[in-house]
């Protein structure tokens, strides 16, 4: 079992639930849109959100943006030393450095007294795509077994230095190296692991990349905080991150919405419809099942094993509690009496 590590007010690691994580799009610097995207994420599921810090104005906004959000604040730093300091001074939770493009030993040196000082985590990340010349020509290229050594390379750099309050992720946007990757290091350490697929892509091979890999990772218990990494709308990630725990079993809560698959019966935009489902369900609290059925003809014994479910078609829409018909209704109001209904499930 990895050790517990608290970042704000959570934990990772030591047999706690697998956090999720997300990263924000906006400029940092631009303090109101940079909140706004975080307490969005927050609503829908995001326990921990890092920003990207490429400037002095955006390491100074983490003391604003942490004023006006919920969750920890991870500050993203590369390159610059200074950068990483200044953002533990203005409250960033936790801060995510490769040691090897901070510089020299002085400069890594002065990050980790700053967060020894403040009892900040860090987070050494490595990536396939940065590994250094002496473990590519080692290795003859980039290997799973290369980046495991890259990253504990700089972890017994940060340990030595007397700091052992650290989250190592290494990531590759090869699946199945990365998977490898994973079992590897978690047999050499004992901090606690985020895990993710690094540039997986847009929302269709992104997922589906992500899902394979966390999948394959966290099914053999390893794991303690995950990123889907998805080129679009962060909240997305946070959707799709949702989903793996649920599937793997690793996460109960939250609403689970099935559809079927659309066919010359269909006379609906179901596709539409089980979409807009799925937004609309985001920040209920429920610990149930949705079914979104395209026609009358099978829906209502389709959604038997689903709590309640909606079928429509032909102008009318019918609401379905365990395969039971229960109401009919004109088609455009589907949607809201869905969303009523469990509003006030349990009543």
């Amino acid at each position: 079992m990895s050790k517990s590590v608290k970042i704000g007010d959570r934990i990772i690691g030591g047999g706690h639930p697998i956090l999720i994580q997300s990263m924000t799009n906006t400029k940092t610097e631009d303090i109101k849109a940079t909140v706004e995207q975080i307490n969005r994420l927050e609503a829908v599921g995001c326990d921990i959100i890092r920003c990207a810090v490429p400037t002095i104005e955006a390491a100074k906004a983490f003391k604003e943006i942490k004023k006006q959000v919920n969750i920890p604040v991870v500050a993203d730093i590369h390159f610059d030393y200074r950068l990483a300091i200044m953002a533990m001074e203005n409250g960033a939770d936790k801060i995510r450095i490769n040691p090897g493009n901070i510089g020299s030993d002085d400069k890594v040196r002065a990050v980790i007294d700053v967060a020894k000082e403040r009892n900040i985590p860090i987070r050494v990340g490595v990536n396939s795509g940065s590994l250094e010349k002496p473990i590519l020509e080692k290795y003859g290229g980039v290997t799973a077994e290369g980046i495991v050594e890259s990253a504990l390379d700089k972890v017994r750099l940060i340990e030595d230095m007397g700091y052992d309050n650290l989250v190592i992720s290494i990531k590759s946007s090869d699946v199945m190296m990365c998977v490898k990757a994973h079992e590897l290091i978690a047999t050499k350490t004992d901090h606690p692991l985020h895990v993710g697929i690094t540039e997986a892509g847009t929302i269709i091979s992104g997922n589906i990349k992500s899902a394979i890999g966390l999948g394959l990772i966290l099914n053999k218990g390893i794991g303690d905080t995950i990123r889907v990494s998805l080129t679009g709308d962060p909240l997305e990630e946070i959707k799709s991150a949702k989903l793996i725990l649920r599937t793997l079993g690793l996460r109960k809560g939250g609403i689970e919405v099935v559809s079927c698959p659309t066919c010359g019966r269909t006379s609906i935009d179901l596709i539409g419809l089980a979409n807009k489902v799925e937004n609309m369900v985001a920040d209920i609290p429920l610990d149930i099942k949705v079914a979104v059925m395209g026609c009358a003809v099978n829906g209502p014994g389709e959604a038997k094993e689903a709590d309640i479910g909606i079928a429509g078609g032909k102008g009318e829409g019918l609401l379905i509690k365990k395969g039971e018909i229960v109401k009919k209704v004109p088609e455009d109001e589907l949607l809201d009496l869905l969303r009523y209904e469990l509003l006030h499930w349990g009543e």
